[in-house]
């Protein structure tokens, strides 16, 4: 059958996404990789500049086209005035990629109030905010089968987390109480949605993604600590650009159509990281 073929079946051609945190990072990496493959991309970061400027390079590189909506998803003014805008310029929305998020590294001892429910509101809250506001244009996004019944290609929502959230990783990074506490958090939050809204033609899935260079990662992954991480990884490396625009990918075409409540793990076997035979 022609719907087997691969050009078919992982196709995102024509979807309209949205990506959150998509100026840079693991967010400009799906946000390419969309965009190589046909697709509309809206991308927003609290900087306009670096929004505009990921959002021309995007364009050039095409087929599909990129535009940017700048907002700080901290507030909520700003989260309404990006879907009054976003609303203005589609009547649908396919995929909604929350990737957007705050860091905040203090050991339990010393860590702030405030830089605890700054990392909470963006990385948890603002993911149910946003995707509240939303509902509509996504609910408008799905397509039924022929017979009207059932969902045949609905709606995506992909909540992009961390691998921190799915098991106890003290010998990475014992220090790291700012993870744990979101992730765990965000992934639930992603099945729950996934269970209340799968009825209505709108999947929720979450990427569990382990070590990636980024901005935020780049600099410690040069020292001792950083070098810690990757001997910790069993495939010897890092993700790369293609591992998770391509999961990100599967998830909203035909392909993934199926998958709801799923968390997919993305850390080249990080989380289940056993000794080699010769130290056993």
């Amino acid at each position: 059958m022609s719907t087997l073929e691969a050009h078919n079946l992982f196709s995102v051609k024509g979807k309209v996404v949205l990506v959150t945190g998509g100026s840079r990072g693991i967010g400009k990496m799906i946000a390419t990789g969309f965009v190589r493959n046909g697709a509309r991309v809206y991308v927003s970061s609290r900087s306009a500049k670096d929004c505009e400027k990921t959002a021309a390079e995007l364009t050039a590189l095409g087929p599909g086209t990129c535009i940017a909506l700048p907002a700080n998803l901290q507030n909520v003014e700003d989260i309404q005035k990006l879907v009054t805008e976003l609303k203005s310029r589609e009547q649908a929305l396919n995929v909604l990629i929350n990737n957007a998020g705050a860091a905040w590294g203090e050991s339990i001892d010393t860590h702030s109030d405030d830089g605890f429910t700054k990392v909470i509101t963006l990385n948890l809250q603002r993911v149910f905010t946003l995707t509240q506001a939303l509902l509509p244009l996504l609910r408008a996004g799905a397509n039924k089968s022929k017979e009207g019944t059932t969902y045949k290609d609905p709606s995506r929502i992909i909540n992009i987390g961390s691998v921190e959230g799915l098991g106890a990783l003290e010998r990475a990074r014992p220090r790291n109480l700012r993870l744990r506490r979101r992730e765990s958090g965000l992934h639930h939050l992603s099945r729950h949605m996934g269970g209340r809204l799968g009825r209505e033609g709108i999947t929720s899935n979450s990427i569990a993604c382990g070590l990636f260079m980024t901005k935020m990662t780049a600099h410690t992954a040069k020292t001792e600590e950083g070098k810690g991480w990757i001997a910790n990884i069993p495939l010897g490396r890092s993700g790369l650009p293609e591992d998770v625009a391509g999961t990100a990918m599967y998830l909203a075409s035909p392909a993934g159509a199926f998958v709801n409540g799923a968390t997919l793990t993305l850390d080249g076997g990080q989380l289940v990281n056993m000794p080699s035979q010769a130290k056993l």
